[in-house]
Parts: structure tokens; C-alpha cells; sequence
């Protein structure tokens, strides 16, 4: 780099004490020193250096030019490749690699938030990491501004039942200081669970966020004997597979391949660096379990287990393991299942498995289980809920499309499982994570009643929008399945009294910028990561030539005429009973009156 400037008598003991600074920089332990209080020391004291540093920058000129100048030597020359040397040097001595960001499907080595390389995650099992990043949140909570919380994806947590404990163990220990009554602090945790699933018993919450009774009660709303006349509309006008376990099967595999392959290639790592010390396992190689770990998380009927070393799996763990292997096995066939009952011995701790090194078994089982749970978001919430569409208000946070609507009885059960289990649930209808507002799959839910009149008025306003298609020489753009999306989207949200030019303009921009993000969610014809922009403009213009023209106007505002009525209906009444059923009511911000 270059030189400082010769010294001016003017500049005093400037370029001295500069000097100094430069020279302490250079004594700074590393960062990497196995002594814990020297790693301190350099945090702590390379935030004071750098303080000073300004300073000297803020007093004197030259200091600052010569920073300036520094900074234009490593920025480099474009044109000139060996000027790029001393930035290149530089950024190879960081702690991390520099990298575009697409190869983090294959070589990322930190847990992420879903496939967001931004995202880090922490470390909440460290009682460091717990104490720093819950300082402030439970000082407010003793200070009486917050009377609970909600925790945000707990699955993403390593150990989820360790954490809970250690939230309530230090709001009671804080209360217990301050001369407080102590109390448990009501906990409420965002968990999407399945049908056969329920909260783990022992876990110190009251309850989760909501997302189950938000699906049952717009369920009711679904009349379940219309199933197989939307599914034959749905199959005649898409022509789409009507298995979704099936598609989400292959929903699965896809992510699991692309942006979540990185992290089963470290779960491939640490179960074969398991295996070969065992002899009578050490022969699996790292692609055959690496498959049969695919294979698993693919068939996984839930979000993830709750299993631990040191403890047997619980009853509800080991039914969802075991279908997953059997599932696996199906697909693999009877030639993996070695492969697949040792991956089931390493899962429930059983077996040749019991004399692992337990540590290396736990660093396994929290990643594996950190694994299964964003392979399921990703690939059902993200990806199957815009490719098996037959009634668009079943495919939400929570929701199944399986479940073609709940039955009374149903209901009443849920209802009053959760009274004598878990009588402290929120009860939501929309929240952050919501695809669709609450009033909008009520109004949606209405074309389950009308499957005749929702296939006339389709094949009727899809007929005249077929000018705007644009044509391929082996398909047509959008898709019948994106189109079938657009329209239900469009009478579940167009306006019951006639739009103005504004209005309309707004709705247009609205429906848009949906329609983009459902296109890309499907990751058939384009996708986040790799956009499609010819298809997304045919998209763009059979919007526009729908939304521009006046017939097509004319006729939403007859078809939402005919059944918005009945949509208002539904959303009365699922707000009645989201405050009268067991439960506490949740309205989220923004839906306190008609959305």
C-alpha cells in the first residue's frame, strides 16, 4: 500500500501516534487463538484502535488522504487484472469466503434461514448466544411493556424443548429478583402441524400461533361433497396431475437438490464420519446415504421430530420416523434397506447406533432435524401450493389441500381437544405468513358451493382471453394452470362495488406483481433464482389485456355480485367463532375490518 507522507513539522507528533496505532493493530491476538481471553482482548481492543484511529482521520488531512488513497489502491483498476492483487490478498485473509452467491447450494457451511444466504442462524443453544440476543426482551418483559411472546419457527431451533425451558427458567429467575411474583410467561409458538399431529406435552407453552385453527374454521366454509366436481373441473381445464402427494414428493426432491443441497451434503458428511466407526457399517459410502437422507426427507410427514440423545424417542417421533423409512424403502426398494434401517438406528439412538459417539450423534440429529423442517416449507408452502390448485383457499400456511373442507363434528372435537389441552392458543385467521387474507378465502371458499357456475364463467371469459395468449410452437403462455390461478384470485378479490379508473389501475399493479410471485413460486416456467423473462411477460400482458378490457370487467362484477353476499356471510362468521370458540383471539394488524 502506499507509503504515509513525509512528516511535516506543522503535523506535530501526528504521524507518530498514527504509527503507534498502526504498530498495536499488528499486536492484536488472533482471531483464531486458542486462548478465549486473548480473543476478548482483540474485540475489545481493536474497537478502541479503530475509535482512535477516526480521531487522528477527523484532525488531520493528511491522514485522511492518505486513507483515501489506500482504499483507491486495493478498490483496483478495471482493465488492469493485476491491480486487482492487493484486494484479492486482503479478502482472502477474512475469516469468511467471498463468493457468488450461487454456489451456496452446493458449498454453504453455516445453517441458514431456509435457503436466504443472508440469514445466518444462531446459536441459541449457547447460553452466550441466548443471553445477547434475549437481554432487551426480558427486560421489557419485566418492565410490564410486554405480556408475552410468540416464537417465531421454533423448528428452526436445535433443541426447541431446551430453549422453551431455559425462556421460562430465566423470566421466573428475573421476576424472583426484582421482588416480582414469579409466573410462567405465556408462551405461544408458530407450528404448522399435521392432521395426526399435536404439540409435544412436554413442551412450557400454552399453545401455538394459530395456523390450525385458522385452517379448520375456513374448512367449514368448504362443502366437502363438491370435492370430486372442482377436482374434475380443475383436471379438464389444466390438465395438471391430481396426486399431491405426488407432487409434493417431487416438490421435495427438487429443493432438496438445489437450495437446500449444501446442507445435505453436510448431513452426508457427518453421518458417514458416524458410520466408519462402526465395522459393521463402515462400508455405506457417502452417496448411498446421502440418497437414502434424500430419500427420507422426502417422504417426511411432518415439518420434523423432537428427538434428543440421551432419551427415548417418543411415541409420536417413532411413528413419523418409521413412515418415513417405509416410505423410502418403496421408492429405493428392497436393496437400500440396510442403508435405511442404519439411518433409522442413528435416528432413534437404536441398535448398532447405541455405541456411537454421542456427541457426534447429537450434532447430527440437530441438523437433521433443522434439515427436514425448511424442505417441508419450502416445498409445500413455496412451491406445491402453486401447482395444486384446485381451490386456492385450502392452500395456506397450516392448511392441506388433501382436506377438501371440515365436518361440524370435526370442528367440535378440535375445539374441545383444545380446551382441556391447550386452552391458551391463539386463534388466528391471518398473520404475517398468510398467502391470502382471511375475507378473501371466505369469498373463495364460496366457489366450492358453485362448481357448475365457476366452470361456465371461466370457460366463458377464458374463451374471450384468448386473444392475449401468446403462442408457442408447443404450448401456449401463461399456462391453463397460472390462468386458473389468476381468475379464482380475481373473483375471490375484486371489489363488490364497481372500481373507478384508480381503483382499477391499483387492482391491475396488485394482481401484477401476484401473479409474478406465483409464477416464480411454482418454479415450472420461471423462478426466483433464474427468471424466465419472456414467459413472465406473456404473463404480464394477459393481465393487462384481461384487466384492460372492458367485458371482462362487466363480467367480474356480475360473478363477485352473485357471490360476494355469501363470502361476507363467511367472514362474519368465522370472526364469531374465532371469539367465541376456546382460544385467544388474534386479529392481526390490518384485518380489523374488511380486507
Amino acid at each position: 500500500l502506499p507509503a504515509p507522507p513525509a512528516r511535516d513539522d506543522s503535523e506535530g507528533d501526528s504521524h507518530a501516534v498514527v504509527g503507534a496505532l498502526l504498530d498495536a493493530f499488528g499486536r492484536l491476538p488472533a482471531r483464531d487463538d486458542p486462548d478465549e481471553d486473548a480473543r476478548r482482548s482483540r474485540v475489545r481492543d481493536a474497537a478502541v484502535y479503530k475509535r482512535q484511529l477516526a480521531r487522528q482521520a477527523a484532525r488531520h488531512e493528511w491522514l485522511s488522504r492518505w486513507i483515501e488513497a489506500c482504499l483507491q489502491r486495493l478498490n483496483g483498476q478495471p482493465g488492469d487484472p493485476e491491480s486487482f492483487d492487493d484486494l484479492e490478498r486482503l479478502i482472502s485473509s477474512q475469516a469468511y469466503r467471498l463468493a457468488d452467491w450461487r454456489v451456496a447450494s452446493d458449498d454453504v457451511n453455516y445453517r441458514r434461514f431456509f435457503d436466504v444466504n443472508t440469514l445466518a442462524g444462531l446459536r441459541m443453544e449457547r447460553t452466550e448466544v441466548f443471553d445477547a440476543t434475549h437481554r432487551k426482551v426480558l427486560h421489557w418483559l419485566q418492565e410490564g411493556q410486554l405480556t408475552g411472546l410468540r416464537i417465531d419457527h421454533p423448528d428452526g431451533l436445535s433443541d426447541p424443548l431446551g430453549y422453551f425451558q431455559q425462556l421460562q427458567a430465566r423470566y421466573v429467575a428475573q421476576a424472583e429478583v426484582s421482588g416480582h411474583q414469579p409466573r410462567a410467561l405465556y408462551l405461544v409458538v408458530e407450528k404448522i402441524l399435521a392432521e395426526h399431529e399435536s404439540l409435544p406435552e412436554e413442551w412450557p407453552v400454552h399453545g401455538d400461533t394459530g395456523y390450525r385453527f385458522g385452517t379448520l374454521v375456513n374448512g367449514l366454509f368448504v362443502e366437502g361433497r363438491n370435492e370430486n366436481a372442482i377436482l374434475a373441473v380443475y383436471h379438464a381445464f389444466t390438465n395438471q396431475p391430481m396426486d399431491f402427494d405426488e407432487v409434493l414428493y417431487t416438490c421435495k426432491k427438487l429443493i432438496i437438490e438445489t437450495s437446500l443441497y449444501s446442507e445435505l451434503n453436510w448431513l452426508a458428511h457427518a453421518l458417514h464420519r458416524l458410520t466408519r466407526s462402526n465395522r459393521r457399517r463402515c462400508d455405506f459410502t457417502r452417496n448411498r446415504l446421502r440418497w437414502a437422507m434424500a430419500e427420507v426427507a422426502a417422504a417426511f410427514p411432518v415439518y420434523r421430530t423432537y428427538l434428543r440423545t440421551g432419551e427415548d424417542a417418543s411415541a409420536m417421533d417413532r411413528r413419523h420416523v418409521d413412515w418415513a423409512i417405509a416410505a423410502a424403502e418403496r421408492r429405493l426398494g428392497k436393496s437400500e434397506s440396510t442403508v435405511l434401517e442404519h439411518l433409522r438406528e442413528v435416528l432413534l439412538g437404536e441398535g448398532e447406533a447405541a455405541n456411537l459417539d454421542e456427541e457426534g450423534r447429537r450434532r447430527f440429529l440437530a441438523r437433521w432435524q433443522q434439515f427436514t423442517a425448511p424442505v417441508t416449507a419450502k416445498a409445500m408452502e413455496d412451491t406445491a401450493f402453486y401447482r395444486f390448485v384446485p381451490l386456492l383457499s385450502l392452500n395456506e400456511v397450516g392448511g392441506d389441500p388433501r382436506n377438501f373442507g371440515v365436518t361440524i363434528s370435526a370442528f367440535h372435537f378440535a375445539n374441545q381437544h383444545r380446551q382441556r389441552h391447550r386452552p391458551h392458543c391463539l386463534l388466528g385467521t391471518s398473520t404475517h405468513d398468510s398467502k391470502r387474507g382471511e375475507d378473501l378465502r371466505a369469498r373463495m371458499d364460496v366457489l366450492s358451493e358453485i362448481p357448475a357456475l365457476w366452470e361456465d364463467f371461466l370457460l366463458r371469459v377464458t374463451g374471450w382471453a384468448q386473444l392475449y395468449l401468446t403462442r408457442q410452437p408447443k404450448e401456449t403462455w401463461p399456462s391453463n394452470n397460472d390462468i386458473w390461478i389468476l381468475f379464482q384470485t380475481l373473483v375471490a378479490m375484486w371489489p363488490a362495488a364497481a372500481p373507478d379508473e384508480a381503483a382499477r389501475e391499483d387492482l391491475r399493479q396488485r394482481v401484477q406483481g401476484y401473479m409474478r410471485k406465483a409464477v416464480r413460486e411454482a418454479k415450472l416456467h420461471t423462478t426466483w433464482v433464474c427468471p424466465h423473462g419472456e414467459y413472465e411477460d406473456a404473463v404480464e400482458r394477459y393481465v393487462d389485456g384481461v384487466l384492460g378490457a372492458t367485458p371482462f370487467a362487466d363480467e367480474l362484477q356480475k360473478f363477485t355480485a352473485r357471490i360476494a353476499p355469501f363470502g361476507f356471510n363467511n367472514s362474519l362468521a368465522q370472526v364469531v367463532l374465532k371469539f367465541t370458540c376456546p382460544g385467544v383471539p388474534d386479529v392481526y394488524q390490518g384485518c380489523e375490518q374488511w380486507n
